[in-house]
């Protein structure tokens, strides 16, 4: 049989029982800790998920399955992309900039016209 303490469960306040450094009496009352402990930043990382996962499938939805195409600001806007959501920037020896959501990307042309590329290197 484990060993009292006086220490109780960091959430739930039940008496704890066993080793002397437990924090918590089962694992549901851990993870319930440290999900409140982490509701904020897990809020805000959701919101900017769902943003990075709607442009992402934007681009994907013009791209067609094809690595290059072509399309406007206004069709990129019209469909919810936005446009201060990215993953990651490429610059090329010519001084380009392609902006990055995971795989996919887009690089601004003249008139408001968007170049639209798929990167075909993968993450390993």
């Amino acid at each position: 049989m484990g060993l009292k303490t006086d220490k109780l469960c960091m959430e739930c306040q039940t008496p704890l029982i066993g080793r002397i450094d437990k924090k918590f009496c089962n694992d549901m009352c851990r993870n319930s800790y440290n999900n409140n402990i982490n509701k904020d930043a897990n809020e805000y990382v959701r919101k900017v998920n769902v943003i990075l996962r709607k442009n992402r499938r934007v681009l994907s939805f013009f791209l067609k399955g094809n690595n290059k195409t072509k399309t406007t600001k206004e069709q990129l806007l019209l469909n919810g992309f936005n446009f201060y959501y990215y993953t990651n920037v490429y610059k090329t020896k010519q001084g380009k900039t392609y902006f990055f959501v995971y795989e996919l990307g887009y690089l601004e042309l003249e008139d408001e016209q968007y170049a639209l590329v798929k990167k075909e290197e993968y993450v390993k």
